[in-house]
């Protein structure tokens, strides 16, 4: 590896504040806020817009798309497959 053409890779604090959940994790990230971790230890916090908890997906509060009704709305526009359109 050659000197000084890597980032720094160390301890690194990630923080959804919408959740009020954080981690600590090894990553090239940096920051200049800190925090005290519960190990008593300092790091470099950095915030991020949405983690596993408050990411729709994760939390199970992703909003289910309506494919029959759009599948319905095509067929009717263009007809069914082997049918002839309605005009």
């Amino acid at each position: 590896m050659q000197q000084d053409k890597h980032p720094e890779y160390g301890p690194v604090v990630f923080r959804d504040k919408s959740a009020g959940y954080a981690f600590l994790t090894r990553s090239t990230a940096r920051s200049d806020q800190t925090i005290e971790w519960d190990d008593g230890q300092v790091y470099p916090v950095v915030d991020v817009e949405i983690s596993s908890k408050s990411h729709p997906f994760y939390t199970g509060k992703a909003r289910a798309v309506d494919t029959e009704g759009r599948v319905a709305k095509f067929e009717q526009r263009y007809g069914k497959p082997g049918q002839a359109p309605n005009a």
